[in-house]
């Protein structure tokens, strides 16, 4: 349970960019029939959390309800241990409302499809076939370096709707090349994330020192936009001592580390009163005690309040 935990984490931040936080489900949050619950959970750009992954330890409860047994080592039989974990269709959307904007995807290089797209710019055929013959070097070395890339020289839409079609699919980056480009020896460049770009020098016979560079960009934008996913949680994430403030906060969105007293009752009060759950237990967290928010109690360390979907 605790290996798949570890997996969805380094999926969800090493590829997905996204940061979370692993935990523990409370009681009532537990899946039914788990002796324990472990979750990932994210922060949106709405300021909403989603559970984003679980792993639950189903103990022998289930091999007893289901009669299910082995023979151990001492010739025995024995009820079966047994684990449930998974992911689900909810990370394409998390995917989306974790990076993307109001000009569409935002896609980290590491799951992008389409990890570089090149677009001609020509005003006549002659211009076309030019500039394709031109970037085949290119184009083979971007292929053979593991950049998945697509030369888009169709010729039913115009280079600047091309444009604002890839920047819509999240294409990490995009690389524009005109007449005056090969005659200047040089390829604009432009990248999703921060929608900047710059022209860069290009030996488009020999282009492996510019294929080296998009690599390079690509793992920079994947750093970026984890970076810039982790920067708003912890903007967004705030420490809450009183139930005025909590109530106040969580109008606001965003997470909310508060102490809890650790009953069923508080965890409902909590949510009856403000749609309000404890996403989870985080397990990183440092003990350290405190009185819970909502009743005043003893509690030992704080946990993680959000509205989610």
């Amino acid at each position: 349970t605790h290996q798949m935990l570890g997996i969805y984490a380094e999926f969800a931040e090493g590829w997905m960019a996204m940061p979370v936080v692993q935990g523990i489900k409370t009681e009532s949050e537990r899946f039914a029939g788990a002796e324990e619950t472990f979750c990932i959970e994210a922060l949106m750009q709405d300021g909403k959390a989603l559970q984003s992954g679980t792993a639950h330890f189903l103990g022998q409860n289930f091999a007893r309800v289901f009669d299910v047994q082995f023979v151990n080592k001492e010739n025995q039989l024995e009820y079966a241990w047994a684990t449930s974990w998974g992911v689900s269709t909810r990370l394409m959307g998390a995917l989306i409302m974790a990076h993307s904007d109001d000009n569409g995807l935002v896609l980290p290089p590491k799951l992008a499809p389409i990890q570089t797209v090149i677009i001609p710019i020509y005003r006549s055929p002659e211009d076309l076939a030019t500039i394709s013959k031109t970037l085949e070097p290119l184009i083979g070395q971007l292929k053979a370096a593991g950049v998945s890339v697509k030369y888009d020289d169709s010729d039913h839409q115009r280079s600047g709707w091309k444009f604002a079609e890839y920047e819509l699919r999240g294409v990490p980056v995009r690389l524009g090349i005109g007449m005056r480009d090969i005659e200047n020896g040089t390829v604009e460049v432009a990248r999703r994330d921060t929608l900047t770009k710059d022209s860069r020098p290009i030996d488009f016979s020999q282009p492996e020192a510019f294929v080296a560079g998009i690599k390079e960009l690509l793992d920079e934008i994947q750093d970026t936009i984890y970076q810039k996913a982790l920067d708003f949680r912890e903007a967004n994430t705030f420490l809450v001592d009183t139930w005025e403030e909590f109530k106040e906060q969580i109008e606001k969105g965003g997470f909310i580390m508060a102490h809890w007293d650790g009953t069923a009752e508080t965890e409902a009060a909590i949510k009856e009163e403000t749609k309000a759950t404890i996403r989870c237990i985080p397990l990183l967290s440092a003990d350290m005690a405190g009185k819970c928010v909502y009743s005043g109690r003893e509690s030992p360390k704080r946990v993680l309040f959000a509205r989610a979907y």
